[in-house]
């Protein structure tokens, strides 16, 4: 009975790691909008999440490259988006929210596609 029982505790256990990387708020900032236009620089279409980064240039001229989350190629591509949507070169403006480490990563809200079609990125703040 107590192995049947410590297995069972186990196995739960596994499942910690995978709850944790799904939850927005221990990696973002709900709180902390961002709204930024640059140039794509590269785009990374994979599971468990896609992302791109972005040249943008701030007032002084000085470029910073972001890197941006996105959905799960399976919930974009129900969004309308195809894997050809972004390109390097592209010039998209995004609207995100900013990770709590102050790195320069945020989870990508909505897109503004090179096209001018705005695409849900797939991915939204807990409770919103």
């Amino acid at each position: 009975m107590f192995g049947a029982l410590a297995l069972g505790l186990g196995l739960s256990l596994l499942n910690v790691p995978a709850l944790a990387h799904h939850s927005f708020e221990a990696e973002y900032d709900s709180k902390k909008p961002l709204q930024v236009q640059g140039a794509v620089t590269k785009v990374e279409w994979m599971n468990p999440h896609a992302r791109f980064y972005v040249d943008v240039k701030d007032e002084n001229g000085r470029v910073t490259n972001w890197n941006f989350e996105l959905g799960s190629p399976n919930v974009l591509t129900r969004q309308g988006w195809r894997r050809d949507s972004l390109k390097a070169g592209d010039v998209v403006t995004v609207e995100a929210y900013l990770a709590k480490d102050g790195s320069n990563l945020a989870n990508a809200r909505r897109v503004t596609l090179a096209d001018g079609r705005k695409v849900f990125a797939g991915s939204t703040a807990e409770g919103q």
